[in-house]
């Protein structure tokens, strides 16, 4: 891993078991200083291999039980920066991905049951400027979601 050595995977390790803890219970954990900790991660935060310490969402406990992945194909693929931007003022749009073979974009949504989901389709995402055809296949359950594991 390039800027990566052993001694930031095992801080990233600890992060991620617990995004909150505290510089210095890793420092305790890995027998160092406070802070080298600190200046290990705002090196790995420069470098933008660490992006972020959020909050990890369950959708279905705050009311989004259902979830799809849509292959979008457009008219034209160089409009493919503005509908991504388009797509982005959509909240029950949560992530997007450029991908080869049939489609152009890969999004997945999440919807409160399946009225919400077909308005999220019919009323926002087809009225896209440019969108050409969408291809949705309903999410059944998470069998697991995580980090790449270092």
């Amino acid at each position: 891993m390039n800027g990566v050595d052993d001694f930031d995977i095992q801080i990233l390790k600890e992060l991620e078991k617990d995004g909150r803890m505290a510089y210095s219970a890793i420092a305790t954990t890995l027998g160092v200083s406070n802070t080298m900790v600190h200046q290990r991660i705002s090196r790995l935060t420069e470098q933008g291999i660490l992006t972020g310490i959020k909050p990890v969402l369950d959708e279905k406990k705050i009311g989004y039980d259902w979830a799809a992945f849509t292959g979008i194909t457009l008219e034209k693929d160089h409009d493919s920066n503005r509908i991504i931007e388009e797509l982005k003022k959509i909240p029950e749009v949560t992530e997007c991905y450029y991908i080869t073979g049939n489609y152009t974009l890969y999004i997945k949504i999440v919807a409160k049951n399946h009225e919400h989901m077909r308005k999220v389709l019919y009323e926002k995402i087809d009225n896209i400027s440019g969108i050409a055809k969408t291809d949705s296949i309903i999410e059944l359950g998470c069998a697991f979601k995580r980090n790449l594991i270092l």
